[in-house]
């Protein structure tokens, strides 16, 4: 592979019939609700449109007839500069289809609609930092300390290793045709993302203990993983604590809308 192009694919299907944040904006699906008055889905797509990194992006969700109402987004589809992907019961399975459509050279980043602080800049250094980390999947991740330093009200998922606390920022890059097998396990531990032993048990039950101990390393459980899976995997430690904060909740919306607003 000579080129150091992306297609970006953007998970953005609608799980939760009954989501409070969907409802209260009264909007059609989740990726359609608004911060500081632009959906997030737009907020995204704009960022990958901006990065030097990415040459397209693949839109997997929501069902289009939910995009009907949107102009903007609608129009992006009807003149091709974006493509979209049907959607399936899961992350994981509408990750591994959409993937399934793209030439095995094609390198991917994959990132979800409710990352509305999303931006080039976010994108381009971890594109950076993922192809010269020489791995199969690059994996984005921020120091627990630093989210908290600057949004100390941020609700995350904390996974504590011997050398850190650290949480995922919805930035995955998946470099080499191996690497795509990574989507099938991620299957199995999909329905286990709020609880890091589970996903620390695909690992080995020893290194369960370890973690329990505070003995594993973040790179100690990526290089377990990787064994696991006959892929390199390698975390990308970002420097951008906002590229840590998804929207799930009212409360998210909220925080977030603060943050827009105090960058505006």
């Amino acid at each position: 592979m000579t080129s150091t192009g992306f297609t970006a694919v953007i998970l953005a299907a609608d799980r939760n019939a009954d989501d409070p944040l969907v409802k209260a904006a009264g909007v059609s699906c989740k990726a359609l609700v608004k911060i500081a008055g632009t959906p997030m889905l737009q907020r995204v797509i704009s960022a990958l449109q901006a990065s030097s990194r990415v040459d397209a992006i693949l839109l997997s969700g929501p069902e289009r007839e939910q995009l009907a109402g949107d102009d903007g987004l609608e129009s992006l589809l009807q003149n091709g500069r974006i493509s979209w992907s049907q959607p399936h019961d899961s992350p994981s399975n509408s990750a591994w289809h959409a993937m399934q459509g793209l030439p095995p050279a094609t390198r991917i980043l994959l990132t979800t609609a409710d990352h509305p602080l999303l931006t080039a800049e976010i994108v381009d250094h971890f594109l950076d930092q993922a192809l010269a980390s020489g791995a199969d999947v690059a994996v984005g991740a921020i120091g627990y300390e630093a989210i908290h330093e600057k949004f100390p009200h941020a609700k995350k998922t904390v996974t504590r290793f011997r050398d850190g606390s650290y949480c995922g920022c919805n930035l995955f890059a998946f470099l080499t045709p191996e690497a795509r097998r990574v989507a099938a396990a991620w299957r199995r531990v999909e329905q286990q993302r709020k609880n890091p032993l589970r996903i620390i048990s695909q690992l080995g039950w020893w290194s369960v203990i370890r973690y329990l101990l505070g003995r594993l390393t973040l790179d100690q459980a990526l290089a377990q993983l990787s064994e696991r899976l006959s892929v390199t995997i390698r975390p990308v430690l970002l420097p951008f604590p906002e590229a840590a904060i998804d929207v799930d909740s009212i409360a998210d919306q909220a925080l977030v809308e603060g943050i827009t607003g105090t960058d505006s």
